[in-house]
């Protein structure tokens, strides 16, 4: 199982790093960039539309896994993964191009999520600390399409930050797969290997100073998948409890639990966007950009950190968690000489884009 994960997880990477320089020329020669704006970071136009790069990174792996693997031993529950995930990566898609309504794109994100739960990516248990066995029955349909709604959309709110969503995506990607490996779950590990391979890919072009970013394509794409993964992987399993998931997805669901209650307490449309999220509050505080976002991925690793430890495999995931930094480390720094800056670069240097302003530029919607 660890050689089938590794080389899926190789496989995303390389084929991810292969499109993005592809989906960044492409979205710069059409002129979609995500603009400058009162609620941005960035103040210069940045390429986006990088989900694209991470969704066909995922996919063709998959592919080439199922082409060479007689029996990949896929869970009953791809399809409602596949299918569900295709819905918002289209939605996402649609959205960096032309920017839907709020309201609409909640209809389709719980069209994705029934479709998910209609597919067999059901929570029909809760295993609470202290408690018996909560079996949910007719509450397994609202509690499951709450949940892969909630954690899409926790994913697109922190993604307003350089690798922030990429980088949370990657370490949750990764904890998922240590844990469901050896919980008895190689579907789950497998996929979430892929997207660790698929988001670490876009990662290194998508850390500060970033060169492209995903999108609402990329993050609800990113942020759907590790909630079906949580469902038919780590909630299946009679050994982990309900909280584990949560310690691994802490960063998007304190940010989301932050960010409607803050707005729902000031008299504010909880599904609007606005400049007040955890990542904007260090940087109003005056801290750098590669500062805050490692804050937050350190959180997200104490969060891994306790859910492997649960399961009693902890040597394994800091050997993965050092590997996969390493590795990093090595193509960021490959990816920042190929795509030099004309601006100053460090901490605290604004995102810049390496190519000319265009003639046309569409607006985005960076939340």
């Amino acid at each position: 199982m660890f050689l089938l994960n590794l080389a899926g997880f190789v496989i995303a990477l390389l084929i991810t790093l292969a499109l993005v320089p592809l989906v960044r020329r492409k979205a710069i020669a059409a002129g979609y960039y995500d603009a400058p704006g009162e609620r941005k970071i960035h103040k210069y136009p940045i390429p986006r539309l990088g989900g694209i790069a991470i969704w066909l990174g995922f996919m063709l792996a998959l592919g080439t896994i199922s082409l060479f693997q007689k029996e990949p031993n896929l869970t009953t529950a791809l399809p409602g993964v596949l299918a569900g995930g295709a819905i918002v990566f289209i939605l996402g898609l649609l959205d960096d191009l032309f920017n839907l309504s709020p309201y609409l794109k909640l209809v389709i994100q719980f069209v994705a999520a029934l479709t998910a739960f209609g597919l067999g990516v059901q929570i029909n248990t809760l295993d609470l600390p202290g408690a018996q066995l909560l079996v949910l029955n007719a509450l397994s349909l609202p509690v499951t399409v709450v949940w892969l709604v909630g954690l899409m959309n926790a994913m697109n709110f922190i993604d307003g930050i350089d690798g922030l969503a990429a980088g949370v995506t990657t370490l949750s990607a990764l904890t998922l797969t240590v844990v469901a490996m050896f919980t008895n779950q190689p579907s789950s590990a497998l996929l979430a290997a892929l997207l660790a391979g698929s988001s670490l890919g876009f990662l290194v072009f998508n850390f500060h100073p970033a060169k492209i970013f995903m999108g609402d394509s990329g993050a609800l794409f990113c942020g759907f998948v590790l909630a079906c993964i949580a469902v038919t992987g780590v909630l299946k399993t009679k050994v982990v409890v309900m909280l584990l998931p949560m310690f691994v997805l802490s960063v998007p669901i304190l940010d989301i639990t932050y960010s409607v209650f803050r707005r729902l307490l000031r008299g504010k449309n909880p599904f609007l966007p606005d400049a007040d999220h955890i990542h904007h509050q260090f940087l109003k505080a005056g801290v750098g950009q590669i500062k805050t976002v490692t804050y937050l991925y350190s959180l997200c690793v104490v969060g891994g950190l306790v859910a492997v430890w649960y399961v009693n495999y902890l040597h394994i995931y800091i050997a993965s968690l050092v590997g996969m930094f390493l590795l990093a480390v090595v193509l960021i720094r490959l990816v920042r000489k190929a795509y030099p800056l004309n601006g100053q670069g460090g901490d605290d240097a604004d995102s810049s884009n390496a190519d000319s302003e265009p003639d046309r530029m569409t607006t985005g919607n960076r939340v």
